[in-house]
């Protein structure tokens, strides 16, 4: 498998009310295609700020990160827009669609920055994904007319519809009971197997991790651990 994702000795320091913290200190990772891996760490630990910085939402204070081996330092914001709207799926803890519009049109919505498809082709790509996620009678429907599982859903079609090669899900389980996360967690590990698609969670949910074939443990904003599955057995490689 080849690398889609490098991440070569970031770190990040925000300003704080005055102070400075740094959530990232040096972190190096290498992400290879089609895993379903797993960012595990306590709140504040640097989970967050790292699968942003992948995702292109925001920029290392030191380091490079490399996506499909093109160094996104130096892009313009809508050079990153572009790089986002094109190889990066995101699906978020609360599902962030747009109220005002219907399933089919929140799936829609980021294809219409898209000047390569067609309307035609845009309404076939939404019809498609909202089929592969189970809500192809659900299309016309608000978000408020769904559960929260056919909410996340939503938000998942939303995120192939681009076909990414990479998907980022952060916490995608918190707000969903026990069940419809189960069910949630499965939907995604299937289309990660079917469509060969990177999925990288930030989580601290055991279910996700427990399902993951790669496993990354941050602490105090570096890599403690990091855990490969070779059938169905961990090896643990300490990161510093």
């Amino acid at each position: 498998m080849g690398v889609v994702v490098e991440v070569d000795r970031v770190s990040k320091v925000y300003e704080l009310g005055g102070q400075m913290f740094q959530a990232l200190k040096s972190v190096s990772l290498a992400i290879e295609e089609g895993v379903f891996m797993a960012i595990a760490g306590p709140s504040g630990s640097g989970k967050t700020s790292l699968l942003n910085l992948i995702g292109c939402i925001d920029t290392p204070s030191g380091g490079r990160i490399l996506i499909d081996g093109v160094d996104v330092a130096g892009k313009s914001a809508d050079e990153l827009a572009d790089l986002r709207n094109r190889t990066i799926g995101f699906i978020f803890q609360t599902f962030n669609l747009l109220p005002v519009l219907s399933a089919a049109e929140n799936v829609e919505y980021p294809l219409l920055r898209r000047n390569d498809l067609t309307a035609a082709e845009r309404r076939a790509r939404v019809k498609h994904f909202l089929n592969l996620v189970g809500l192809s009678n659900f299309g016309g429907r608000r978000p408020n007319q769904l559960s929260g599982g056919q909410r996340q859903r939503v938000a998942i079609a939303r995120a192939l519809a681009v076909e990414p090669r990479i998907v980022l899900a952060d916490e995608p389980t918190a707000n969903l009971d026990r069940k419809t996360g189960d069910e949630i967690l499965k939907l995604m590990r299937s289309l990660n197997k079917q469509l060969g698609t990177t999925f990288i969670f930030s989580t601290h949910d055991k279910r996700v991790m427990a399902m993951a074939d790669r496993l990354v443990r941050i602490s105090d904003g570096e890599l403690t651990l990091l855990g490969v599955r070779t059938a169905d057995r961990w090896a643990y490689v300490k990161a510093r």
